[in-house]
Order: structure tokens, then sequence, then C-alpha cells
């Protein structure tokens, strides 16, 4: 019987990383994404002067992690718990959640296509890119306090 319980705590507690590594793996892409949108933004709004090789660099690192983004893989059912700020919609509405995704990620690879060179062009692709961004977080994710 002590055996019993062990292998299922083992079982458990497995269950329970797996679950922490996605979350993990799911937030190092968005911290990726954050970036890469740091560096595009202050551009787009004046903050800082346009320069089409870093902004070009920059949509290129979020092409590379928004392709990361695995729906099936990185949000299995049960990783809504634990320091993860996913909202338990994603889960209630996968396919509405994945149709987000799959637009996000056809946005920015168009961008990265474009290869916008002046600020206008990068305004124009970035517009698309950003309205994904707050239409995906105020749908399925949790808001911060």
């Amino acid at each position: 019987m002590r055996k019993l319980v062990c292998v299922a705590a083992l079982f458990l507690a497995s269950g329970g990383l797996a679950h922490a590594d996605v979350v993990a793996d799911r937030q190092a892409i968005m911290k990726g994404i954050g970036q890469s949108v740091r560096t595009i933004a202050p551009m787009v709004k004046g903050e800082k002067p346009f320069e089409a090789g870093a902004a070009s660099d920059a949509l290129s690192k979020l092409n590379e992690y928004a392709q990361k983004i695995d729906v099936e893989a990185l949000f299995p059912k049960g990783s809504d718990t634990g320091d993860t700020t996913a909202s338990p919609r994603i889960w209630e509405d996968m396919p509405g959640f994945k149709a987000k995704t799959d637009k996000f990620k056809a946005d920015v690879a168009a961008a990265v296509a474009a290869n916008p060179h002046d600020l206008d062009a990068l305004k124009t692709q970035f517009q698309a890119i950003s309205s994904n961004c707050s239409g995906c977080h105020q749908d399925f994710r949790i808001k911060k306090n």
C-alpha cells in the first residue's frame, strides 16, 4: 500500500511539474514578445526615432516568439493554476483562443514579410499586431492588480 501511495504521489507531482513547465514556457514566450514590442512601440508613438534595422530585428524576433505559440502544447487542460494570468476562458473557448493566436501569428509573419522601411509602413504593420495583443489580453488574460 505504501508503494502505491508513493507511486501515486510521484505521478501527481510529475503532472504538476509538467504544467509548471508549460506555464513557464508560455510566460517566456510572452516576455520575449513583450520585449520586441517595447522596441517597436516607442518608434510608432514618436518617443524614439525610427530605426529601420532595429524595427526589422524586433519584428523578426517577435515573429520567432509568435511562431513558438503552440496552443495545444502550451495550454493543456489543468495548466490554468499556479503563477499564471491565463484566463479560464482559454479552456472554455479553445477554438476562439486558437483563432486569435493564429491571426496574431499570421499578422506578425506578414509584418516581417512586408519589411517596413519607413515609419508609416511600420505603424500600419504594428497596428495590426498590437490589436491582436490587446484583443487577446482582454478576452483571455486575467488582469493583474
